[in-house]
């Protein structure tokens, strides 16, 4: 195997701390105004970069947001083939959550911006549909008797419930770990309110 030059390494290092620096600000940014009054300027000087090194990696504040947009819906959409597709025996309904929570985890600051006063809804919509289309197949399997058309009306109700518990559990800083919210998550799903006369 061919080593990896050394000034490579330190570019490609420099890179990806120079987008961290740029995600982190405009996370920041976002958290408190709508993205069309985020200006390049004020990123730069949040991020303590130049307005070139911004425009070495992105053309415009837009497409800063939709390359860490992709990127979070390419690491959802992995996190669950993962557990769909290449693990399908054991992809329960909690399995599957606590691999979302996880993902989510990960990515805290994007998704506190996504479900924000000024997040993408839109976005927000279509990683649901990404949920959607790997989540049905499983439920027909975990819930043989159910018509399709009750399970299209559960998952209606189960992602909205999931997304309330995601706000909620970002407000909290993420305390919980993965596994034990969805395990709640699922508690939630299968039993509704008798979860809480345990």
């Amino acid at each position: 195997m061919e080593a990896i030059p050394i000034k490579q390494m330190t570019n490609d290092h420099r890179t990806r701390v120079t987008q961290m620096m740029i995600r982190k600000a405009f996370t920041d940014l976002m958290s408190r105004k709508p993205i069309e009054s985020i200006t390049i300027a004020e990123l730069c000087k949040q991020a303590n970069i130049n307005r070139s090194t911004f425009y070495n990696h992105y053309k415009d504040i837009y497409d800063l947001r939709d390359r860490m947009e992709t990127s979070l819906k390419t690491e959802f959409y992995q996190a669950l083939k993962t557990i769909l597709v290449d693990e399908p025996v054991s992809a329960s309904p909690v399995k599957i959550t606590a691999k979302l929570f996880e993902c989510i985890q990960k990515n805290a600051d994007m998704c506190s911006v996504i479900l924000g006063s000024y997040g993408d809804k839109k976005f927000l919509d279509e990683l649901i549909q990404i949920g959607r289309e790997f989540v049905m197949k499983s439920y027909h399997v975990y819930f043989v008797n159910a018509s399709p058309k009750q399970i299209e009306y559960f998952y209606a109700f189960v992602s909205s419930g999931i997304v309330g518990l995601l706000q909620r559990w970002l407000d909290e800083d993420l305390t919980m770990p993965p596994e034990e919210i969805a395990k709640m998550a699922e508690s939630l799903m299968l039993q509704g309110a008798g979860y809480l006369k345990q």
